[in-house]
């Protein structure tokens, strides 16, 4: 594979987005072929058993998107995107199982460079593949847009919401929060989220305010993401519980199939887990995350949007900056995809708007100021 310089080469509008699909099965390729070429913005330029075959098609055929497989012969997907991302970076989107191996391999996978992942399709349940089916068309046309190197990442239209976090949570009027000297930090990413939440939780003091995030990932990949979060800062990371009691220099992370809400217990801020329905198709959904701590903590919270695809979370944003709250979202120069970040500025719902790096910097001032605010308040 020949270095094609430090720019990513993205598809062009006026073209159709050109995919080359990389699976050891047979079946798997066959599928993932049928599901995408029936889209007209979609052409599949071909079809690889293995990485050696997909390293010359790549040179043949010159695609804008791949599809990895994780578990190949001869060379395991890993290896091969190290080798790709290092010689020749473009878009990949992983597929993978829904398995604790499979969520540790895939959290990899986006560490060194892919765009985003989809697990493997249940190819025995047909009732699912039409969902299935839309999601891959999406994560594509999505990674197509994306920056894999230079994060130079491009608007793109946003799909369009479901339902809103009124489905979960209803909005209440405005109110006066309890008077608390405890802090709280709410954090929403998708696309992009793990290693973006990696670098703020990175920055931050192990004293830091209590942190809850909501990032849009699996069941299976929640868990062994807050153990790999847990393994890189000096805060305590964890996957929430219900009942879980926030603390501070503590993270919680919700789970991949629920919501996760700040409630008052007392004089004690604590998790509060929700099976409702998805928001925004997402569960969790970060507009319910950021509803919750408008409510229920007001100005004694700060919210921060991180990149991701479509709209979520900039409506709770707002929300929170409506209630008194500082609100930070990422600029787009180091989003992968600014979708969320974007259309909450779009919005009016962020007090700044700041590169990934300047984060964790920003909320400690935040913090801090909040500090003295309330002691002069007390004084």
């Amino acid at each position: 594979m020949a270095d094609t310089g430090h720019t990513p080469r993205t598809a062009s509008p006026r073209r159709r987005i050109r995919v080359l699909i990389v699976d050891d099965s047979a079946l798997v390729r066959s599928l993932l072929t049928d599901i995408l070429s029936a889209d007209p913005e979609i052409e599949v330029v071909g079809v690889a058993r293995d990485a050696h075959v997909a390293r010359e098609k790549i040179k043949q055929l010159n695609p804008d998107v791949l599809t990895l497989d994780v578990e190949m012969p001869k060379m395991d997907g890993i290896t091969f995107l190290r080798n790709l991302m290092r010689l020749r970076p473009m878009p990949v989107v992983m597929v993978s199982s829904l398995t604790e191996k499979g969520a540790d391999v895939t959290l990899d996978a986006l560490a060194i460079g892919a765009v985003d992942y989809l697990p493997k399709p249940r190819i025995d349940i047909a009732a699912t593949l039409s969902d299935y089916g839309d999601e891959l068309i999406e994560k594509v046309k999505t990674a197509a847009r994306a920056s894999v190197r230079a994060l130079d990442a491009r608007r793109f239209p946003a799909v369009p919401p479901r339902n809103s976090a009124t489905a979960v949570l209803p909005r209440l009027p405005a109110s006066r929060p309890i008077r608390t000297t405890e802090r709280i930090i709410a954090i929403g990413a998708s696309t992009g989220g793990t290693e973006a939440i990696r670098e703020v939780l990175m920055g931050l003091p192990p004293d830091a305010p209590g942190i809850l995030i909501a990032q849009h990932i699996p069941r299976a990949f929640s868990g062994a993401f807050a153990r790999r979060m847990n393994d890189c800062c000096a805060l305590t990371v964890c996957e929430a519980e219900d009942g879980q009691q926030v603390l501070a220099g503590h993270v919680y992370i919700a789970p991949g199939d629920r919501h996760l809400l700040l409630v008052r217990d007392g004089a004690r801020y604590v998790c509060r887990l929700d099976d409702g329905k998805p928001v925004n198709r997402h569960k969790p959904s970060v507009d319910v995350l950021f509803r919750s701590v408008a409510q229920n903590a007001g100005h004694n919270a700060i919210g921060v949007l991180l990149t991701g695809m479509g709209k979520d979370g900039a409506q709770g944003l707002k929300e929170m900056r409506e209630a008194g709250c500082p609100t930070i979202a990422q600029d787009e120069a180091t989003s992968v995809v600014w979708g969320m970040p974007g259309e909450a500025v779009a919005l009016g719902a962020a007090c700044y708007v700041l590169p990934i790096g300047e984060v964790a910097e920003q909320i400690c001032t935040l913090a801090s100021e909040m500090d003295i605010t309330r002691n002069v308040r007390r004084g």
